[in-house]
């Protein structure tokens, strides 16, 4: 299982996100790709003052903050 991490270099709030999903990860076993939004125009339109954003897919899990019920909600259902 692959989630994406939507996120800004020196974002304090993508960093936060991704030590919370750290302890998902462990115990869950899926993997996270990171993408700095920065390197892409399109994604700067798209996600510019949501960052950070976890996704499965196309599906939005939470941005902002790790929104814990979502991500159990999510991998409840896959």
């Amino acid at each position: 299982m692959l989630l994406t991490l939507y996120m800004r270099t020196y974002c304090h709030l993508c960093e936060d996100m991704q030590m919370a999903l750290g302890p998902w990860q462990q115990r869950l076993g899926f993997e996270i790709n990171t993408i700095d939004i920065d390197a892409d125009p399109q994604l700067v339109e798209r996600f510019d003052t949501l960052v950070p954003v976890l996704m499965a897919g196309d599906q939005e899990i939470c941005h902002y903050f790790l929104d814990e019920k979502a991500l159990s909600a999510y991998f409840s259902q896959h």
